[in-house]
């Protein structure tokens, strides 16, 4: 095995396997075919080992490339760490940093946190990881993440920015066609928006959720935007972010009493970050308008008792 392997090789072997074929890779990272498949051939070369089985239809990769795969994303990303850490060198906030979110605070709630940071440090990129999975602080895939859950890793720094109410929410004209529910029974008339497959979210409410199981969903979504879209849209009852929902006088909050999921959330990065301009910069900003947001009050919404 060759001793050293450049990293486009790497590269390369992680485009075709997100692409399928030399073609999509090439254009993915923006390098010709001919060059995607020399890079394929040569970390093949070096390795000793086939990567890829070629067929008509692409490539397919073998269980030895399927194999490698977690270890070249790790390559990757400590590439990308590498490459950020480089742009925000010297004095003041500047170059890029990346920041993990659900999809729905990284869409509902991070724009207007964002562009006040970008205001005050007009030098400073960011990169914004929308997604429900766990992004790995420790291996740098993101320079901070915003949690649901307190992180345990001791090298990471946490924040606590109170807790985030969820309710019970449903368009006004939604309750003047179909009524309004009084009591938790009364959700069996009703259209209930919901989940296809249980997130970890779910399963940790336990007996928060009881009640609301997937086969009492006439809408289910794995997707949290389309849940709060449907919700938004009048096409039935749904769980929503309190402060989100104060944001639409259209929406009225069911049974608050009866329903109420408290998410503990946090900021977090690691340790070894704490004294990075961009990096501080960012982390303040993001647990100052967190705070704000949770702590939000806003105009008093309907709500049905």
């Amino acid at each position: 095995m060759a001793s050293e392997i450049g990293w486009d090789l790497y590269r390369s072997f992680l485009g075709v396997l997100r692409e399928g074929s030399l073609s999509g890779a090439a254009r993915a990272l923006g390098i010709t075919q001919p060059t995607a498949g020399r890079h394929v051939a040569a970390l093949e070369k070096a390795l000793g080992v086939a990567l890829f089985i070629r067929t008509q239809q692409g490539l397919i990769p073998t269980e030895t490339a399927l194999g490698l795969r977690t270890y070249a994303e790790a390559m990757e990303s400590t590439a990308a760490s590498f490459e950020r850490a480089a742009s925000g060198s010297g004095k003041g906030v500047r170059g890029a940093i990346r920041i993990s979110a659900s999809d729905v605070v990284g869409v509902e709630v991070l724009p207007p946190i964002v562009t006040q940071l970008r205001e005050h440090h007009p030098d400073l990129k960011v990169e914004l990881v929308l997604t429900n999975q766990v992004q790995d602080l420790l291996r740098l895939e993101a320079d901070i993440a915003v949690r649901m859950v307190r992180p345990r890793q001791e090298q990471l720094i946490a924040r606590s920015i109170g807790r985030i109410e969820l309710g019970l929410y449903a368009r006004k004209d939604y309750l003047s066609r179909c009524g309004t529910p009084r009591k938790m029974a009364d959700f069996t008339d009703h259209s209930i928006i919901g989940y296809d497959h249980p997130s970890d979210l779910v399963r940790n409410a336990g007996e928060s959720l009881k009640g609301f199981t997937r086969d009492v969903f006439s809408l289910r979504t794995d997707n949290d935007l389309a849940q709060l879209a449907l919700i938004r849209s009048g096409a039935g009852i749904g769980v929503c972010q309190v402060p989100l929902a104060k944001r639409n006088a259209a929406l009225v909050r069911l049974l608050p009493r009866s329903f109420s999921l408290q998410l503990e959330t946090w900021v977090t990065m690691h340790e070894d970050l704490r004294n990075v301009p961009r990096c501080r910069a960012a982390f303040d900003a993001l647990v100052h308008g967190l705070q704000k947001y949770a702590a939000d009050r806003g105009k008093a919404p309907t709500t049905v008792r």
